[in-house]
């Protein structure tokens, strides 16, 4: 059954795999994104800062305006390394608005114009399970990523709307391959892997799993 599905975060590495899949797949979908959109690109929102309820509502608004959501994927989010100790109070909020406010804005903007038995998926993080060393931040924001997820499954139940999230350790994107080099990188997940993870999660096969936090870890250890 094909479905009309928003992908937030829609410009990035994962974002773009995650549309990609969703398109072999056969479904119709949208992207939304903090970048603008490019010349003719009629089925994609620029331009949009996810951590500002409004713009949220209205790029939801522009989606939904000639048929209801079958699925939502959050992927927008943030990462930032810093201890603790010496660390900003400002990365903290920059960690929530980035990974949860985005999340849960795109959220609240989407439930009323979702069709009955459509999915959300939510893009968490492993780290949210056991943060290491300058993780504090970034991890935090993905736990209540977790949390908001189980609670939005709970809360949609009656709805027939299914919510999960994914826990992925490192993606294997150019940007980390940068940051990090790329000896590990075999080992890392690649987009396309994830990808086909939260496809199975939107899909009608997935109908029994709700509420859940899936680790899609790849070789990491």
């Amino acid at each position: 059954m094909t479905k009309l599905i928003v992908v937030t975060g829609a410009r990035g590495a994962l974002g773009s795999a995650v549309l990609a899949r969703l398109r072999a797949d056969g479904h119709s979908t949208f992207g939304i994104d903090l970048a603008a959109a490019r010349e003719g690109e009629a089925d994609f929102v620029g331009g949009v800062d996810l951590s500002r309820r409004r713009a949220a509502i209205d790029a939801m608004h522009r989606i939904a305006a000639t048929q209801p959501i079958g699925g939502l994927v959050n992927v927008a989010g943030g990462f930032v390394w810093e201890e603790v100790a010496g660390g900003a109070d400002a990365t903290w909020e920059r960690m929530y608005q980035r990974n949860v406010a985005t999340a849960l804005n795109a959220t609240y903007a989407a439930i009323d114009r979702l069709a009955p038995g459509a999915a959300i998926v939510n893009v968490g993080a492993a780290a949210a399970a056991k943060a290491a060393a300058g993780m504090g931040a970034y991890a935090a924001a993905k736990s209540a990523v977790a949390r908001l997820t189980e609670a939005l499954a709970d809360e949609l139940k009656p709805r027939d709307i299914r919510v999960n999230a994914v826990l992925p350790s490192i993606i294997d994107t150019p940007d980390n391959r940068r940051a990090m080099g790329e000896e590990d990188a075999p080992n890392w997940v690649r987009p396309a892997e994830l990808a086909a993870v939260i496809a199975f999660l939107l899909s009608d096969e997935a109908r029994a799993i709700t509420g859940a936090s899936i680790p899609v870890v790849g070789k990491m250890i």
